[in-house]
């Protein structure tokens, strides 16, 4: 197996386990350096390249520092490493970015030019759904259509209503920490309400919304706080759930829910915003 293969298989295994790194691929050279067009590293969060090679320490800080950024924020990054002269040429200061160019210095011995693309490699966003009430399932349908992964957390008894999901948790014990962001979503109908809403907000994630009516909402959040859930937690429940389209069937209800929570993924809306907010 040559080494174009390995990576190939470090990138497979790691994304089927649903480890973040990010992909750095050499895209030009421009007169001698080290490494060449084609040439990739998979770089871990922590900073270690765990396989391939973009070179030596030429363009290493400049590419691990866009990886970590890339890490962090999801979006991808372009590397000009140029020789001093060239950047003074072009009017560019190391660190500078512009056009979606993040501009960086070669002092190595070669003055070569490289330009190197780097990716974030992120595990698939999760909607975790609590509970197996008619909306739930619908959520759960929608949310795999759309391309996330799907946890769903219910008694045993109850798991037979989704027909398919990623992962499946025995009542509401949610991990404590996830690579991939999570969105989750409480609709029990009543059937454990205050045990998931305590397990969701027990945890960090980027959203948490119960289908439920206001005057149910406001009850829970008095029961938990009674329970010792801090306001802080509380103020992150997001209730009634979903954006305000004037759903009436399960079916609507979920597409409201799923919109919001790509709203939120995407920006465009406040993570645990009062609704009407």
């Amino acid at each position: 197996m040559n080494h174009a293969d390995d990576i190939l298989d470090t990138i497979s295994t790691r994304k089927s386990a649903g480890v973040p790194f990010a992909l750095a691929t050499v895209v030009r050279t421009v007169a001698a350096t080290a490494a060449k067009a084609g040439a990739k590293a998979v770089i871990l969060p922590d900073g270690t390249i765990s396989e391939g090679w973009i070179g030596g320490g030429c363009a290493r800080a400049a590419v691990l520092k866009a990886a970590r950024d890339a890490l962090a924020d999801g979006k991808s990054r372009l590397v000009s490493v140029l020789p001093p002269d060239a950047l003074d040429d072009q009017g560019h200061t190391a660190g500078e970015e512009q056009g979606g160019v993040r501009f960086a210095k070669n002092m190595c011995p070669s003055q070569g030019t490289m330009d190197i693309f780097v990716e974030p490699v992120l595990p698939r966003p999760q909607v975790v759904i609590c509970g197996s009430s008619p909306v739930a399932v619908a959520i759960a349908d929608l949310a795999r259509r759309s391309g996330f992964a799907v946890t769903v957390c219910a008694p045993a008894a109850e798991q037979t209503a989704f027909a398919d999901a990623d992962r499946r948790i025995e009542g509401f014990a949610l991990p404590v920490d996830e690579a991939a962001a999570r969105y989750v979503v409480v609709s029990t109908q009543g059937r454990g309400d205050e045990a998931a809403l305590a397990a969701a907000l027990a945890v960090d994630v980027d959203y948490v919304a119960f289908v439920g009516s206001r005057k149910k909402a406001e009850a829970l959040k008095a029961a938990l706080a009674k329970r010792g859930v801090t306001a802080a937690r509380l103020a992150k429940l997001k209730a009634p759930a979903g954006l305000d389209l004037g759903a009436i069937t399960p079916d609507e209800i979920a597409i409201s829910i799923l919109a919001e929570i790509v709203a939120v993924r995407r920006g465009k809306a406040a993570r645990g915003a009062a609704p009407g907010a």
